[in-house]
């Protein structure tokens, strides 16, 4: 366990030419670096967030949907049948002919009865309006907030004004407690994600975003044992920025409210580009690939954290893409009107929410 923990920790991977953990140990008089034991506040405050999340969802935003007319509305459900539940849980959600055939003589249903079952029965598993609401308008306040805090936070460092700071006396950066109050939260935030998934209705893209929050964990954690948390937080910044924009149209789309969905949308997708297409490689790929070059010079785990910078600069090209692409096919259209308007937000949300939530925070996490 030892040689796996010596391996594992290996400085030369870590840290720059000449810098040992040693050196990190004993830091002067109110001054404290990055510890990994520091991590483990998170788990707790995960907790916290997911309690505050279900008080949030049941006595807010509930509230909310309901006077936005957005109620629960349960489907038609299916009638309990032990042989199709067999076959819709073990083997098939979706029976071919010959599945419906044999069913079909099998109960002595017609075919289209069979078929109208597992209809039903996939509806069961289908969140609601309503609680796709809710968990927008939690998405929402959180990312709100804490794209807030994270502005309001950097206004007052040196380092967002000159990105030179993020890497002048590196890795002897004193971990402010305003920096490490952001970082654990976020880190906080993803565990929750994780939590809530178990006891989210399960969607199709389950183990897809469990993944996805994994790897966003490992390299919020990674970003912070290794002291890069000045230039993480520059990046925390820019991608917060357009996360609540499109939870916040996403809101206005269930609630049919279609004008404000567009607009939305419309102010989401010019965030989305001039924060991931100018912002983000202008302010911090200069800043990653080339200041940090000439102020500390590169070491292993500086390839590594570039690499995933670029990799996740490639992932911005092919987002706004899709973005641009679904946006020009409905003014093409004509008027955007409600059916154009849930397909753009649909869309996007299965091209921005399945990879952006995940890889995104994930690879942005990783400075």
């Amino acid at each position: 366990m030892a040689a796996l923990s010596a391996w594992f920790w290996n400085e030369r991977f870590w840290l720059p030419h000449n810098v040992t953990w040693a050196d990190l140990e004993n830091p002067a008089p109110g001054v404290e670096y990055p510890k990994a034991g520091h991590l483990f506040t998170a788990l707790p405050l995960a907790l916290g967030i997911f309690v505050v999340r279900i008080l949030f969802e049941r006595f807010i935003a509930s509230p909310c949907a309901r006077s936005l007319h957005i109620h629960q509305g349960v489907g038609r459900r299916a009638q309990p049948n032990a042989v199709l539940e067999k076959v819709f849980t073990s083997i098939t959600k979706n029976p071919d002919s010959r599945h419906l055939d044999g069913l079909s003589k099998q109960l002595d249903w017609e075919v289209r009865k069979v078929q109208r079952w597992f209809r039903h029965r996939r509806n069961q598993d289908k969140p609601s309006t309503h609680t796709k609401f809710c968990e927008s308008m939690w998405r929402f306040t959180f990312y709100l907030c804490i794209f807030t805090y994270g502005f309001q936070f950097l206004w007052q460092s040196p380092w967002m004004w000159d990105t030179r700071h993020c890497w002048y006396g590196y890795p002897y950066q004193a971990m402010t407690s305003g920096l490490y109050h952001y970082y654990v939260t976020e880190l906080a935030f993803y565990w929750s994600l994780m939590f809530s998934q178990f006891t989210d209705i399960k969607r199709k893209d389950f183990l897809i975003m469990f993944i996805h929050h994994l790897a966003t964990v490992s390299l919020i954690s990674f970003s912070y044992v290794n002291n890069m948390a000045r230039v993480g937080s520059l990046v925390l910044c820019v991608h917060d920025a357009s996360d609540f924009l499109l939870e916040a149209a996403k809101m206005a789309n269930y609630a049919k409210y279609q004008r404000l969905c567009d607009f939305l949308f419309i102010v989401f997708s010019v965030a989305f580009f001039i924060t991931r297409l100018v912002i983000y490689p202008i302010w911090v790929l200069n800043s990653t690939m080339f200041e940090s070059w000439a102020i500390v010079g590169p070491y292993p785990s500086w390839w590594l954290f570039n690499v995933l910078l670029l990799v996740l600069q490639v992932l911005h090209i092919i987002w706004s893409y899709l973005i641009a692409r679904i946006a020009i096919k409905a003014i093409l259209r004509g008027k955007v009107g409600h059916k154009e308007s849930s397909l753009v937000i649909r869309s996007t949300k299965c091209h921005y929410t399945k990879h952006h939530s995940g890889w995104n925070n994930a690879f942005m996490l990783t400075t």
